[in-house]
C-alpha cells in the first residue's frame, strides 16, 4: 500500500478515536475537566497511558473494543502490517479498510468467523 493510503488511513482513525473520547467525556463529567484544557485537534493524543487505562475501563464494552482495535490498527501501520488480514495474510482491500479503517480480516475470513458463530 502507498504511503498516501497509510496517511489516510491514520487520519481516519485518528478521527474514530476522537469521536470515541468525545462521546465518552461527554457522558463521563471526571474526565470532561482533562479535555477541556485540550486544543479539540489533540483530543487524539491527550491521553496518558493512566488516563487510557482508566477511560477503556470505564467505557462501555463496544467503545472500549474499538478503541482497542483502533490503537492496534495504529501500531501495524507503524509496524508495517497495517492492511494484511491476520487470519490468512492476504491483503485486506482499500475499500473495506476505508469502511472499517480497522479491520483485522478480509471479508472471506471474517465471513467465514461470522458464519462458525451462528
Amino acid at each position: 500500500m502507498e504511503k498516501e493510503f497509510y496517511q489516510e488511513m491514520k487520519q481516519s482513525l485518528h478521527e474514530h478515536r476522537a469521536e470515541i473520547i468525545k462521546t465518552f467525556v461527554a457522558n463521563h463529567e471526571s474526565f470532561r475537566q482533562i479535555i477541556e484544557s485540550v486544543d479539540p485537534k489533540d483530543f487524539g493524543d491527550i491521553a496518558s497511558e493512566d488516563t487510557d487505562r482508566k477511560m477503556l475501563e470505564s467505557m462501555n464494552e463496544k467503545d472500549a473494543k474499538r478503541m482497542q482495535l483502533i490503537e492496534s490498527a495504529l501500531a501495524r501501520i507503524e509496524q508495517g502490517k497495517y492492511g494484511k488480514c491476520i487470519k490468512c495474510a492476504k491483503k485486506i482491500p482499500e475499500d473495506r479498510l476505508r469502511a472499517i479503517p480497522y479491520a483485522l480480516m478480509c471479508i472471506e475470513c471474517q465471513s467465514a468467523i461470522e458464519r462458525k458463530k451462528r
